[in-house]
């Protein structure tokens, strides 16, 4: 497959490719962060984390090392990550929303050399890493009065090998304490080929993702290459601030959850805003209704896509812009270039067409392993290399892939298994559910019965009215009547993880254990 990209040349490692754009593509805008108004062209990005590498090699940052970056969301993020790259140290993110627990845990796994953070940040007892603060990352932006646009010295950056590690992510810990996924500099070239219909040369993107995450670390390279210019958008979320910067950012790439889709269609001024510059929409974390994708297509006037990945494989499968509105909203598409999907039973046999199994994953976009941790590196992938996800899903007859939920939230009801994501989505289609989660959980003679947490739509059932037997009618007009929730459970919202994803570990700590006493309501407000 052939990939237009802004950069050309070859490169085999992502500071060569550094270089390269300074040359290149110099002069055009890399980043826009709207809560400050600040502005930066790749050349003051990569002039400025140049400038940061000399002083990290300074003070005793050498090839190889790790340095962790420790702010929220923004530029000078972005100029920690690059100046690790640039002289040939590895470069993590942390995620301003982690606990102590969880930093604690990522600390033990990669013991940074360097640490890139705010005065506030808490290291860790035991760990003194060389600590960079905002003002070295100023006095870098600027070294000696030079203005930011002014040539970097490219000369003396480390010699590296397309194999050397070059980021880690940490996952979100939605089934445990955070594992480090490690990239080479290998992986990070292979997300330009991967992301298909997602990105052309010059894109305007509209990021709200952390930039600890997968879509900015291992994307990095994807971004260089195709010159394209990040968005950050500003929290707290709005549909008016949304609204705002598509039109005023001249955004090209628009990504959101269906929930910020729907209000910003609802939204008056939505309808005559000037979104000419919107090519495409990116909808992700939940399914979007085919009503929605409808909506979205005829008032955005930009075609939806729906696109499947995690941590540890940045790149698997999505829908096309071409595809019906049934597809975007009931599959995750079809592997993407470069990249092959089996589903297996637990005991590693493919499935018959339309059975459900485990994701397995192979690529080049697949992470080489856990940081640090060979024990949980050898259990992801199988003895011919490939990567076991703890998602399931199913192919349909158009070859899409249909996931089903997540291994370990699928129970065993009476016998049956039952796949919470499927009850999910049918509860998510009732009129007064504004979000729908569940769980299994134990449960004397039939095994494990289903539960159901329910955030009602206000403006639809004010006061909360929905009991389990309107519910249970619901899904059992649906699906099998086993999958209809045991249990509902009215809550105000759902906890979330530091993705937006539902924290069901948080949901399972307010269940009491399996021999308590403590009563089970089948409904509680």
């Amino acid at each position: 497959m052939t990939v237009t990209t802004a950069v050309y040349g070859e490169f085999e490692t992502i500071d060569q490719l550094m270089a390269a754009v300074v040359e290149q593509i110099g002069d055009r805008e890399a980043f826009v962060e709207v809560s400050t108004g600040e502005r930066m062209t790749f050349k003051e990005w990569i002039g400025s984390a140049v400038r940061l590498g000399d002083r990290m090699s300074a003070a005793g940052v050498r090839p190889g090392d790790l340095v962790a970056v420790a702010f929220p969301s923004c530029i000078d993020f972005a100029i920690g990550v690059a100046g690790a790259l640039w002289i040939g140290a590895i470069a993590t993110g942390i995620n301003n929303r982690l606990g102590p627990r969880e930093i604690n845990r990522i600390f033990k796994r990669c013991s940074p050399t360097a640490l890139i953070c705010d005065d506030a940040f808490t290291v860790p007892g035991g760990y003194e890493p060389i600590r960079l603060t905002r003002q070295d990352l100023a006095a870098s932006r600027s070294s000696n009065q030079d203005s930011l646009t002014a040539e970097p010295d490219m000369a003396g950056r480390a010699v590296r090998e397309s194999s050397d590690p070059a980021v880690i992510v940490w996952t979100s810990g939605t089934t445990g304490m955070p594992k480090g996924a490690w990239f080479d500099h290998r992986n990070l070239a292979a997300a330009v080929q991967s992301a298909g219909e997602m990105t052309q040369p010059f894109d305007r993107r509209l990021s709200g993702i952390p930039m600890a995450h997968a879509g900015f670390l291992a994307k990095i390279w994807e971004q260089l290459a195709m010159g394209m210019t990040l968005v950050l958008t500003p929290t707290p979320w709005t549909a008016e601030s949304m609204l705002e910067v598509l039109i005023e950012e001249r955004v090209t790439v628009g990504g959101a959850v269906p929930t910020q889709w729907t209000k910003l269609l609802e939204l008056s001024g939505t309808p005559t805003a000037d979104l000419s510059a919107l090519r495409l929409c990116v909808s992700g974390t939940a399914p979007a209704a085919p009503e929605l994708i409808e909506r979205m297509t005829a008032v955005l006037g930009a075609p939806v896509i729906v696109r499947y990945a995690m941590t540890e494989s940045p790149s698997i499968s999505g829908t096309s812009m071409t595809d019906s509105p049934e597809i975007q909203c009931n599959t995750v598409g079809k592997p993407g270039p470069g990249v092959s999907v089996r589903l297996v039973t637990e005991l590693g046999e493919r499935v018959e067409h339309g059975a459900i199994g485990r994701v397995q994953i192979s690529g080049p976009c697949v992470m080489r392993g856990y940081w640090n941790d060979p024990e949980q590196s050898a259990a992801a992938f199988t003895d011919d290399g490939w990567l076991t996800s703890g998602d399931l899903a199913r192919y349909d007859e158009h070859g899409n892939l249909v996931i089903a939920g997540r291994a370990g939230d699928m129970y065993i009801r009476g016998g049956y298994n039952v796949y919470p994501l499927e009850v999910e989505n049918v509860l998510d289609e009732h009129p007064a559910i504004a979000a729908a989660a569940v769980i299994g959980v134990p449960a004397p003679v039939i095994g494990e019965i289903g539960v159901a947490y329910i955030v009602i739509d206000p403006g639809v059932r004010p006061g909360a009215a929905l009991d389990l037997a309107e519910a249970r009618t619901w899904v059992q007009a649906r699906l099998a009547d086993y999958k209809a929730p045991d249990e509902l459970v009215i809550v105000e919202a759902l906890p979330l993880t530091v993705m937006a994803k539902v924290d069901k570990l948080a949901l399972r700590a307010t269940r009491p254990p399996p021999d308590s006493e403590l009563p089970r309501p089948a409904q509680r407000v």
